[in-house]
């Protein structure tokens, strides 16, 4: 049936004006045919606008309207709006001056994955010079430099805050149980180095981010940067050099490196 909805665009204003009357519209249409025992198909057409009740307060047009959705055979439109009046006498204009106060808490962020997991950092074996022929001088010295990256791109503080790097040990990655070992040729400790770089301002500072970096060298234990708010990805280095001078004695090396971002 055609004439439910002519034309390819429906426009529906809405309209609010004094005393206009509030929209109720209820509307069917149906056609086709229905089955009905012992008489057959019938045939449906029928449209039925706004049905109202009748005798006893039965709404005839509206149960035949239902009746048809309900059989399948005919569809319904409903457009109901309301809107309480005004509560008082309307004024066309009023002054009103506001106060506005609020507070946003000092917050810093740092995504570090989403499992502890993801912030252990495992260098597997660290190579060390295991060849019979090697020179009495480069036997079990590092094959070279063990390196570890870690960057996240969610990092920052809302306020004035500083950027710390700290290790446990100064030693660097530490063999806690190395047995004996001839100190003048062996070493049971690994030294590295931390750099954390991101994007931020100095402390105080209101102007345009630029790049930042924070450096615990090799020989290093902590360090500390002082900054105003600064929101970027931030990426951190660990380089522990290749040990060359001394054999490495063999064991589990751990260490263990704590970054912090802290609101002043």
């Amino acid at each position: 049936m055609k004439k439910i909805l002519s034309g390819t665009v429906a426009a529906i204003a809405l309209i609010a004006t004094p005393a206009m009357a509030q929209t109720n519209q209820r509307h069917y249409a149906g056609t086709g045919s229905v089955s009905i025992p012992l008489v057959g198909s019938v045939p449906v057409d029928y449209q039925i606008t706004n049905p109202q009740p009748g005798l006893f307060g039965i709404n005839a047009g509206q149960l035949l309207g239902e009746l048809g959705v309900a059989l399948e055979v005919g569809t319904r439109y409903r457009a109901v709006a309301d809107a309480p009046s005004d509560s008082e006498t309307a004024t066309p204009t009023v002054n009103v001056e506001f106060s506005l106060t609020g507070t946003v808490n000092r917050d810093c962020s740092f995504y570090a994955g989403n499992t502890s997991n993801a912030r252990n950092i495992d260098f597997g074996v660290i190579g060390v010079r295991t060849g019979n022929n090697e020179n009495v001088n480069s036997a079990f010295e590092m094959v070279g430099p063990a390196e570890a990256n870690i960057d996240t791109l969610t990092a920052g503080c809302n306020t004035n805050n500083s950027v710390e790097i700290s290790k446990d040990d100064i030693r660097g990655l530490v063999n806690a149980n190395p047995g004996g070992y001839d100190t003048d040729e062996f070493q049971a400790n690994i030294p590295y180095s931390v750099t954390a770089s991101w994007t931020g301002v100095a402390l105080n500072a209101q102007t345009t981010g630029s790049a930042q970096s924070l450096v615990v060298p090799t020989n290093g234990n902590a360090g500390l940067k002082q900054q105003g708010a600064w929101r970027s990805r931030m990426d951190i280095d660990i380089v522990a050099p290749a040990v060359t001078n001394k054999g490495l004695v063999a064991g589990s090396y751990t260490g263990k490196t704590t970054l912090t971002l802290r609101a002043l």
